[in-house]
This record gives structure tokens, sequence and C-alpha cells, in this order.
């Protein structure tokens, strides 16, 4: 959660509070509620099965794998965008502060935490982003503490309208990464299931990609086992309220910090120079020392989210391809061969995967590579800028998480137990969730045509 905090807030929250002032405040407020309730809600399946969502969805009754493919088709292309965005943004931030071109410097970044996800030898990095995204939120909220001088215009913010004349293609991306996101939210059951909330049946794919045997939890006092489910989802819906808790006050002390160091200069971060231009926020408020601290921040905290994101990519790939072709061979179905041989494609350009291509781990080091690494280079060295880049990656999270809502809330009614489907409530609210970030897609899509609602 914190990795995606940073690469959402640090980059587009100072560039809307730079045009917008705090006029769309109220968007970051409803985003805040609906994340909570969507984040909960990607928890209830595998606290109660032991399963992530993935393995979920492709349960799900219909065409063969169509849940999967749904969720693992547009993140293809997501993925592309948001570790090639950010690690540009690193790359960006690098070159203003030390010589050497943006390039050199993110093709660095790229192949280096690429290498560290292949070996698995990460810890110390992981360790080093996680303390300094603390350092990050208590730097930005004394930061905008300093500087906050409008408390009625942010009130004014509460009131849900849209600025004459607002950009979809501005918003889109920064509504799309405001905290979690769309495989953000799917990451989540990851992060459940590997704490061990596991429900009364425990197992899931293993590292050589073979489904581990379904053990049902000892103990036959139905009573006891529903307590003892309903105990676990309070500790992750816990969680998820502290994780989206933090990310509020990091996006709202960079909302701030944008509104009132750039909104009266009419100066809103663009291109390569974005990294320069945050630095600059926090030298008004701490003079040379703040230019050194937001460097460093984005250095360490979103240097590690790339790598983070190559991670949870890979192994989500990994884990949809294995699906995919474990639903097909069980079937015996004849079109099997064509997505093996894409694996095997894939195997030949990575070099990692010489015997067993069903081996989960392999498989993993694969996507990292050659989707992780190797696309994303190929994107920056077409596109070098980190705000197109991410802006591709938002516009992608914000058009997917209605779909992945839907998947969920789906999931949930059709294979939960009755005590534990979500109710009334929560299946409105989540209903809600997905009308939210579809009604932004569509004004998106309705201006991409010509079709311009916003005036």
């Amino acid at each position: 959660m914190v990795s995606s905090v940073g690469s959402g807030s640090v980059l587009f929250t100072p560039r809307i509070g730079a045009k917008y002032g705090y006029e769309l405040f109220w968007i970051a407020l409803l985003v805040f509620g609906f994340m909570w309730l969507m984040i909960r809600e990607a928890a209830r399946y595998p606290v109660v099965s032991g399963r992530t969502l993935l393995d979920g969805y492709a349960t799900l009754p219909g065409p063969t794998n169509w849940a999967v493919w749904l969720l693992f088709g547009p993140q293809l292309l997501a993925c592309i965008a948001g570790v090639s965005g950010i690690a540009s943004l690193v790359g960006s931030a690098f070159m203003v502060a030390f010589p050497g071109s943006q390039a050199m410097y993110t093709i660095f970044i790229l192949l280096g935490s690429g290498a560290l996800v292949v070996t698995g030898k990460y810890g110390a990095v992981e360790r080093a982003s996680r303390w300094m995204a603390f350092f990050m939120v208590a730097l930005a909220i004394v930061s905008a503490a300093r500087v906050f001088s409008h408390p009625h215009a942010l009130l004014d913010g509460i009131q849900p309208h849209l600025p004459k004349g607002a950009d979809p293609y501005f918003v889109l991306p920064w509504v799309g990464y405001i905290l979690a996101g769309a495989i953000g939210i799917t990451w989540y059951s990851y992060w459940v299931a590997t704490r061990g909330y596991g429900g009364p049946y425990l197992g899931g794919l293993s590292e050589d990609g073979n489904r581990e045997d379904e053990r049902e939890l000892h103990g036959d006092n139905v009573e006891e086992r529903d307590a003892l489910l309903s105990r676990w989802r309070a500790i992750t819906s816990l969680a998820a309220a502290t994780g989206v808790f933090t990310g509020a006050l990091v996006l709202i002390s960079f909302l701030i910090l944008g509104a009132e160091l750039l909104g009266g200069q009419g100066s809103v971060p663009q291109g390569t120079d974005v990294a320069r231009d945050l630095a600059g926020l926090l030298s008004q408020v701490w003079g040379p020392a703040g230019f050194w601290m937001l460097i460093a921040i984005v250095v360490i905290a979103l240097g590690g989210t790339v790598l983070a994101n190559q991670d949870g990519w890979s192994r989500t790939f990994a884990d949809a391809t294995l699906l995919v072709l474990g639903r097909r061979q069980s079937r015996g179905d004849e079109d099997e061969q064509p997505p093996r041989r894409a694996i095997e494609l894939l195997a030949k350009v990575s070099g990692t995967v010489h015997v067993d291509l069903t081996t989960r781990l392999r498989l993993k080091n694969a996507y990292a590579i050659v989707w992780a690494t190797g696309l994303p280079l190929i994107a920056f060295l077409i596109v070098p800028d980190p705000v197109t880049l991410l802006s591709i990656g938002g516009i992608i999270a914000t058009a997917h998480t209605p779909f992945v809502v839907g998947l969920t809330l789906y999931l949930n009614l059709a294979r939960l137990p009755r005590a534990h489907r979500p109710g009334p409530l929560t299946v409105a609210g989540m209903l809600a969730a997905g009308a939210f970030y579809g009604g932004f897609a569509l004004l998106y899509f309705l201006d991409l045509a010509g079709i311009r609602l916003l005036g």
C-alpha cells in the first residue's frame, strides 16, 4: 500500500493542487472511502477460502477463465506503463541531483531492480524503501502544516463539483493512482494469504505450479469457525483502514503543497522536469535541505516501488498463466498449444526457463525479465516522459477498477457461504464504487471521441 501511495501522491497530486487548487478534494475523500471498502472486500474471499482472488476468479461460471483474462489482459499494458513511468521519475530525480542523463539512470534502475526481483535478494532494499516511505509521510505532513493558509478553500473543496473546463486526461490518472489502484486491490489478497489469515479451506498454487491439497480447518463447531473467520476479517479490515488513512494523510499533504506553493505561480510540474519542480516545493519550506530530502524520497521510496511493482506484476502474471494452462490441461482442450507456445517463447527470450515451463518461480522470473523489465525499458526509450507514461497507467487503472470491483463482488456473492457474503450496504457501496470509477473513465473516452461534457 505504501508504495502505491508514493507513486500516485508524489507525482499527480501536486499537479492537481497546482491547477485546480482544492476544488477536487471531494474526489479524494470519495476515493478514500471506496478504496477502504474495495480493499476490505478483496480480503473477504481469501480470509474465508484461504485462496487469492485470482484463484477465485478462475472458478467463476462462464467461458473458461474469462475472469482471469479480464484481469490479466489490461494489466499487461498497465505493467509496462506503470513500471517505466515510475522508473523514469526516479531517473529524472537522479538527473537533477547528479551528473548524467535521465536515460542512463532509468536504464540502471530498471535493470538493477529487475535483477533483484529475479534473484530474490531485495530484502535490504525493501526495508530501506519502507523506512523512507515512513519518512516521506512525516515530512509531507509537517511541510503541509507549515504552508497551509487557506482552510476555507479546503472545506469548500468538500462540495462535489467539477471545475469548468476540467481536463479528463489530466484528472483521470490521478483518480486511478489514488492509493492502491486496480491491481493493488488484487495484490492485497496475496498479502492476506501470506499473513495466514486463511479460512476453512487452506491451499493454493505451490511454487512448482501445482494445486496444493485442500485441508479443512480442524473442528466441527460451525459457530466457532464463523467467529474465527469474523475476527480475521476484522483484522484485515483494520489493516486496510490503516493503509488508507496513512495514504490519505500523504495525499492531502501533497495536495496542500501543490495548491499553496505552485497554485499561485500557475506552475504545473511537466515532463522530465517533474522531479526538479517537486524538489522545489520542499526547498521553499526547508531551504536547500528540502531539495535533498525530496530527492532521497523519490530515489529510495519510489525506487522501491519500481521493485515492488516488478515483483507483484510478475507473480500475478505467473499465477494467471498457470491457472489458464491448468484449466485447459485438465479439460483436455485442443487449444492448449497456442498459450503453451507463447510461454515457451517467453522463456526462450528471457533465458530463465530451461526445464519445467510450468514452474511458478521460473515463470515469474521470465515475466520479470521480459514484461516487467525489458518492455518497460523499450517503452521508456520511446516515451521518456514520466507524466505521459504514468498517465497511461493511471487511465488503465481507472477504467479497469470497475471490472475488478464487479468480479470481486460477484465472487464473494457466488462462492462464499451465506454467513460470510457481503451484506446489502456493502453490495451497494461496491456498486457505487464501480459506478464512480466507470463514470470518470466514460468522461475521458467521450472526451477522446470529441464529446465534451465538462464545458
